[in-house]
């Protein structure tokens, strides 16, 4: 393995147990069992790191919350299972990797200040919309290009938020039954309008 992919490893490790903010380059070639010089040459910064690794995080993140819960993974389901067993991922992996969703959110909040970190998180949503939308319901190139990115958007916004949720006040976020409740609800109010 080499220095750059042993770099992306302790990058994750720090994110993970330091936090973003907390990571300085010692930790990341020492995580990584690298000389430090090993950053700039492969990353140009300490920052370009982290917001790679960051992307790496947050892409493994959101395939693992929704693989399973894609149109052809789950033969049998009607959307409502589908979504429901998503937000149920989504919920569980919140639990389980809690540090390093903690670490996500420290690093989003450095594209405030960084129109590179903000460039890259922005891009891998907007290739992340009409993806949610094929993988959830099923919306492929035959739809409507702005529905699906609709649709994508919406769930993104739901995902970001029952993570927060989540993370702030476990104890009374919502579950994934309750969120398709409220979804349920909400329709029926557009509906009867």
């Amino acid at each position: 393995m080499g220095h750059r992919e042993q770099l992306m490893i302790g990058a994750k490790r720090c994110m993970e147990e330091l936090g973003y903010a907390r990571t300085t380059s010692r930790d990341l070639a020492a995580a990584a069992n690298v000389p430090l010089g090993s950053i700039n040459y492969h990353y140009g910064s300490k920052d370009s790191l982290l917001n790679a690794a960051l992307l790496e995080i947050v892409k493994e993140w959101g395939e693992k919350a929704v693989r399973s819960s894609s149109v052809g993974e789950a033969a049998g389901q009607d959307a409502q299972q589908r979504l429901e067993r998503m937000w149920a991922q989504v919920i569980e992996s919140v639990s389980a990797n809690r540090p390093m969703q903690v670490a996500s959110i420290e690093a989003f909040a450095q594209a405030e200040r960084s129109s590179e970190v903000r460039d890259q998180i922005a891009a891998a949503y907007e290739k992340s919309r009409p993806e949610l939308a094929a993988q959830l319901h099923g919306f492929d190139e035959t739809y409507d290009e702005e529905t699906a990115r609709a649709v994508g958007s919406v769930h993104m916004a739901l995902i970001a938020g029952l993570s927060m949720q989540w993370l702030i006040d476990p104890d009374h976020a919502p579950t994934a039954q309750q969120v398709a409740a409220g979804l349920r609800a909400i329709a029926r109010n557009f509906e009867d309008n």
